[in-house]
């Protein structure tokens, strides 16, 4: 937050799966993990990604003598939604728009900081 209450947000990419075969393009902006899910079995494997990130951060933008929070965000590899599992299940076929697979996400609580 600035002197004048305007909230200023950004995201940083700083730790991410498979670092070795993913790297951010021009504009900073990172590739999606991939995919391993198999619709028509309901499965996946989880080869993809990896089982530990850690990281040390520091924030370039922070400044002293601003209120700030931040927070973490961590996103899973892409599994079967529940429609996969129910196609599979009950031998249905879904409709083309129906959504397949989902990409869990976590956040953290906030660390606020007041000068």
């Amino acid at each position: 937050m600035d002197k004048n209450g305007k909230l200023h947000e950004k995201i940083y990419d700083v730790v991410w799966g498979d670092a070795d075969k993913r790297k951010p393009d021009s504009k900073g902006k990172l590739p999606a993990v991939g995919s391993t899910v198999d619709v028509a079995n309901a499965t996946w494997t989880n080869t993809i990604g990896d089982p530990e990130l850690i990281a040390v951060w520091k924030d370039p933008d922070f400044d002293p003598k601003e209120h700030a929070f931040c927070y973490g965000r961590v996103l899973e590899i892409p599994t079967p939604r529940w429609t996969a599992y129910d196609a599979k299940r009950f031998g249905n076929k879904p409709l083309k728009s129906t959504t397949m697979t989902l990409q869990e996400r976590a956040y953290t609580s906030p660390i606020w900081y007041t000068p």
